[in-house]
């Protein structure tokens, strides 16, 4: 029995011929190794028939033009000479594609994006619909790679040296519009005469290369090799400071373009193909492609076996704060779902009103929607001070402050306003969801929903299951939660849940690295170097230092005394210090603080700290780190969370735990049980009993357990 091809070549009467990429049993193209030979056969028939005067090159899907290269396939690569063949078989067919003596057209979709998009820069020309789902982009960089297709010789020579580096070194996606002016499309057109189109570009025959469209500081940048290596040389120190160096693709792109622009496309191409092989082979992109197939893998999971969710047709936000105002605007812009938001103040509802609307004004100035999409969504939001409109809520989230007794409250109208299947979503941060049921006449409604601030910028949402919530509660949080564009993941009931968990022993560890004379900005400096995107004391000016103080004793209360927190905290809001919120924390803000981020010297004297030294102490990020790493694992096994899968995923999208490492269980991995044991072990005999390691690693370090198989 014949397999079916994934390429179709149909022949016109005019000439010009449409090859149409369609692979059989998928809702998306990606191309694969195993298509090289079909391809490669297509080509020479194309070669050998003279009545062919043109190509289009387009997909069958209706959404997607290709998606990109299959990564699965480098799973299967033993060798960085196995990763360099793949590679190398790339160049091979796009330059066949690209060699053709009649003009090829590339008729575009939907995503084009990696290989797709190197397959598309192999066509002599390109022209895209202007639908809102076409965008283009070599996202490679995000999976530790570099574009291996030809992408860092094609791009650049099309679209420029610095355009083609901002592309693959942020990954970022271009639309129609863009893409037309930077000259990385030729035309852009509806899609109902996308193909006619192409084939009327095809028929006009090979064009001579359009200049460059840049900027002319860029221009005269990109003459000569001399310049263009101090663009090289600063665009690789940015690249430094940014990544710290924990992340070799992006200097490794910066290299292949810099030969390929300086040596020629054949060199080019095979720095490419070499550094290619290195990244694939690389544990940083091992670690970022598990990843991405675990949160991939999530896509397909309800959080409840069994359960299927109730569609959710309007919500209910209670509280019209920073949280609740962030919580209502991803419910309508993301999920497009109508949002009534209720405060005890018309002020507290305007502010969230006022919220919503500035998030959507942003798209309006960057030109990705238009005024009227931004008031049709904006009218999707509507607010109230009392218990009106709200009958028909299927599911209310509840973002008011951490107070129990308010919580409680707050269950009981909700229970008397609305329906019996309501469901009743807490974003508390902190306090079990079970004491927050516990007022509750159906408990089975009553979920955890803690989302991460700000809302619209943080990809994680905690899905909360107390012991008598329903699964279909569980499920309908867990779809409604993935509508509003959330990575959510499945953690059971307990204090902190699991990502404040872990976060609350780290902050702890750096603020008794603090007291004992470690400089705020070298605390800071010491974690942003191991992979974090923000030090800890930056990140509890962001937070609120306030909110910080308010967790601790809830945590310390039900987990224990690891959790008591330095007395650090009472002597900050003593002094009024909340952070960032009111101009007084770790850090100098407001008109006298100066552009560099600077510490407020003040600080040391309301804490009485003698700074021991200017120098930075060995061992700062680690002592932080390893007190993530032995909570997450004893949420493990407490079983707060499923899966040391859903504890990568949730430390890294919900704290910006180093992506690199691939998440606290598959760095645990990496150290080895036994390694992270002794050094808990020395740790605990210097400092006490908060570095005591949990059971389940003190038995993996016995028996040489690991988390994953691979």
């Amino acid at each position: 029995m014949s397999m079916e091809k994934t390429f179709n070549l149909a022949r016109r009467e005019d000439g010009i011929a449409i090859l149409t990429m369609d692979v059989p049993g998928e809702t998306m193209n990606t191309l694969k190794a195993e298509f090289g030979p079909e391809i490669t056969e297509i080509l020479a028939e194309i070669k050998a028939d003279s009545s062919i005067k043109g190509l289009v090159v387009t997909s069958g899907k209706a959404d997607s033009f290709v998606a990109g290269a299959d990564i699965t396939m480098l799973a299967a690569c033993k060798s960085e000479a196995d990763a360099k063949t793949l590679s190398q078989q790339g160049h091979v067919v796009f330059s066949e594609l690209e060699g053709l003596s009649i003009p090829v057209v590339a008729a575009i979709n939907g995503a084009c994006l990696g290989g797709g998009l190197e397959l598309a820069l192999a066509c002599h020309l390109r022209v895209c619909s202007d639908d809102k789902k076409t965008m283009l982009g070599v996202p490679e960089v995000q999976l530790g790679l570099l574009p291996g297709g030809g992408g860092t010789q094609r791009l650049p020579r099309l679209v420029g040296i610095a355009t083609a580096l901002d592309m693959m070194l942020t990954g970022k996606q271009i639309r129609p519009k863009q893409a037309l002016k930077m000259g990385l499309v030729n035309d852009v057109v509806p899609n109902s005469i996308l193909v006619e189109t192409a084939v009327e570009l095809a028929k006009k025959g090979k064009q001579a290369a359009k200049p460059v469209k840049q900027s002319k500081i860029n221009q005269f940048l990109e003459s000569s090799s001399f310049t263009r290596d101090i663009m090289f040389d600063q665009a690789r120190k940015q690249v430094m400071k940014k990544t710290q160096g924990n992340y070799p693709a992006p200097a490794k792109i910066i290299d292949c373009v810099r030969q390929g622009m300086n040596k020629g496309m054949v060199k080019g191409l095979e720095v490419e193909a070499t550094h290619f092989a290195n990244l694939v082979m690389s544990k940083e992109s091992a670690a970022l492609r598990s990843l991405f197939f675990a949160t991939t893998e999530m896509k397909k999971e309800t959080g409840a076996e069994g359960a299927e969710p109730r569609k959710v047709n309007k919500v209910m936000v209670l509280g019209g704060g920073l949280m609740g105002g962030g919580i209502a605007s991803v419910t309508t812009t993301k999920a497009k779902i109508p949002a009534r938001v209720k405060d005890i103040s018309e002020q507290g509802l305007s502010n969230a009103l006022s919220y919503a609307y500035k998030l959507l004004d942003k798209g309006v100035k960057r030109r990705h929607m238009t005024p009227a999409v931004r008031d049709n969504i904006m009218s999707l939001m509507t607010t109230t001070t009392e218990y009106t409109g709200i009958k028909d809520a299927d599911i209310v989230v509840e973002a008011v402050f951490e107070d129990l007794a308010l919580k409680h409250q707050m269950v009981k109208d909700v229970e008397r306003e609305c329906g019996e299947h309501t469901i009743f979503a807490s974003n508390t941060s902190s306090l079990p969801i079970g004491q927050i049921a516990a007022a509750a006449s159906r408990p089975e409604n009553v979920i955890g929903l803690h989302y991460f601030s700000p809302v619209e910028k943080m990809p994680l949402v905690e899905v909360i299951a107390h012991k008598t919530t329903s699964p279909e509660t569980i499920a309908t949080t867990v779809a409604f939660a993935r509508k509003q564009g959330k990575t959510p993941i499945v953690v059971q009931d307990g204090a902190g849940f699991y990502v404040n968990r872990i976060l609350a022993l780290y902050m702890n560890e750096a603020a008794q690295l603090l007291l004992e004379g470690q400089r705020v900005e070298h605390l800071d400096r010491a974690l942003v170097k191991f992979g974090f995107p923000v030090g800890p004391m930056t990140l509890l000016d962001e937070v609120g230092i306030d909110v910080g103080a308010k967790i601790s004793p809830i945590l310390e209360k039900e987990l224990g005394e690891r959790f008591k927190a330095p007395a650090a905290f009472d002597k900050l809001l003593g002094d009024d210090r909340k952070g960032r919120k009111n101009g007084k924390g770790f850090y100098q803000y407001g008109p006298k603080a100066k552009k560099a981020k600077l510490v407020d010297e003040s600080v040391y004297k309301v804490l009485d700290i003698l700074i021991a030294s200017d120098k930075e102490s060995k061992g700062v990020a680690e002592r932080c780190t390893i007190q993530m790493l032995n909570e997450a694992v004893r949420c493990l096994e407490e079983g707060i969370i499923a899966s040391p899968r859903d504890g990568d995923i949730g430390a890294i999208f919900g704290i910006g735990f180093p992506p690199f490492l691939g998440g606290p269980f598959r760095y645990i991995d990496t150290l080895g049980a036994k390694n992270l044991v002794d050094t808990l072990n020395g740790y605990q005999s210097l400092y006490g009993e908060r570095f005591k390691p949990c059971d389940t690693l003190v038995n993996m370090a016995s028996d040489g357990g690991q988390f994953y198989n691979s």
